[in-house]
């Protein structure tokens, strides 16, 4: 099995090198522009929900859909806690700063000698408490982001003699603040109207803000700061929030007020940032643009070897519009598995398949190095 996972990965390393040099390539960049070893990174730190959680929601829920196959079967052969059919967008990340795949916090036995994932499937920005108070149910996990903050300062207390030893250990480190508050989100928009999720926004990213404020406080010089996906796109939306009004849709048949939705997140987190750039002239602080990178994926499905006939249908799924049913749930033993991952888009109807995470890496990392400052160093 090990032989084979190094197989595997040795591979997965040389196709994302080729694909950081691919046509899609700006004429004028330089391949050392694509490559984050250029950033000399010693560690990266990860905050955020299953976007990025490598497996802490397995330690805290070993039943949870994600401990299950198919989660995992493309990569790793088993289930990871990762929800995807193998990688995410973190592990690319670490890939192409020639740093390994980060260990979940709550797995004790792990080395975290190059960074730690905090990151917990099913998070919020804000806590469980104050959800519930504007009647809304976080039914996953307790460890919302000021959890994952206090883990961290758990972390950094046992591996720090002092604030100033803490500042010199973590100056070449990259901490990743999310993406976090989709799930606020998500869980809002079970229960209420879009306008009436959207009123909890400025609160999402007052808590992102704070998280922000707090990684810098130890010392991070470099942080992303992700914003949110075009949910409109997301098979689980487009079934909960079908119409036969065609002017709810727009070109690429995605709901238009719930991508406004995000745009209007995106744009409050946006300015979030600069405001703390301002604050902290000495920190890069960059947003990371899921939004423009899943479309990007999104529009060019069909060169970039996706089947263009199901973009919007999950990979694992089962019945009803857009493969999906709200009797039957990813993970139940029942529920089938496409034969070809690599080209769905979607995983499970609200995650991404590990090749749409690729390509969205790709995008990424190009954005990235634009604005780190690190290229060519």
């Amino acid at each position: 099995m090990a032989t084979q996972v190094l197989s595997l990965l040795l591979s997965l390393i040389s196709s994302f090198s080729l694909l950081l040099h691919h046509h899609y390539l700006p004429p004028r960049a330089h391949k050392a522009q694509l490559d984050l070893k250029a950033c000399k990174f010693n560690a990266i730190y990860q905050l955020g929900d299953s976007i990025s959680d490598t497996g802490n929601i397995m330690y805290e829920d070993p039943g949870c859909p994600s401990s299950k196959l198919p989660y995992g079967e493309t990569f790793f052969n088993k289930p990871t806690g990762r929800y995807s059919n193998g990688l995410l967008m973190i592990d690319y990340i670490a890939l192409s700063a020639g740093l390994p795949f980060l260990n979940p916090y709550l797995s004790k036995d792990s080395l975290f000698t190059q960074g730690v994932n905090f990151a917990v499937a099913g998070s919020t920005a804000l806590s469980p408490n104050v959800l519930a108070e504007k009647n809304i149910v976080s039914p996953f996990t307790n460890s919302s982001l000021s959890v994952q903050l206090h883990w961290m300062s758990t972390y950094f207390n046992s591996i720090c003699l002092s604030a100033r030893d803490c500042a010199e250990k973590l100056n070449r480190s990259l901490f990743m603040v999310g993406e976090i508050g989709g799930n606020d989100y998500n869980f809002a928009l079970q229960q209420k109207t879009i306008k009436e999720a959207m009123a909890i926004v400025p609160q999402v990213v007052q808590a992102i803000k704070d998280a922000i404020q707090t990684v810098i406080g130890y010392g991070a010089l470099k942080v992303v700061v992700p914003g949110n996906f075009p949910i409109g796109c997301f098979p689980i939306y487009l079934a909960s929030f079908h119409t036969n009004d065609s002017s709810a849709y727009d070109e690429y048949h995605c709901v238009k007020e719930l991508n406004e939705f995000s745009i209007y997140h995106n744009d409050h987190l946006k300015i979030a940032i600069e405001e703390l750039k301002q604050e902290h002239p000495n920190v890069t602080i960059i947003y990371g643009d899921y939004y423009n990178a899943f479309q990007w994926v999104y529009r060019h499905a069909s060169n970039l070897g996706f089947d263009a006939s199901s973009v919007q249908n999950p990979c694992y799924g089962f019945g009803g519009e857009y493969n999906l049913s709200m009797e039957k749930h990813c993970g139940d033993s029942e529920v089938p598995v496409c034969s070809n991952p690599d080209q769905r888009i979607s995983w499970d109807g609200i995650h991404l398949t590990q090749n749409a995470y690729h390509y969205m890496s790709y995008w990424l990392i190009r954005d990235f190095l634009n604005q780190l400052g690190c290229s060519g160093v």
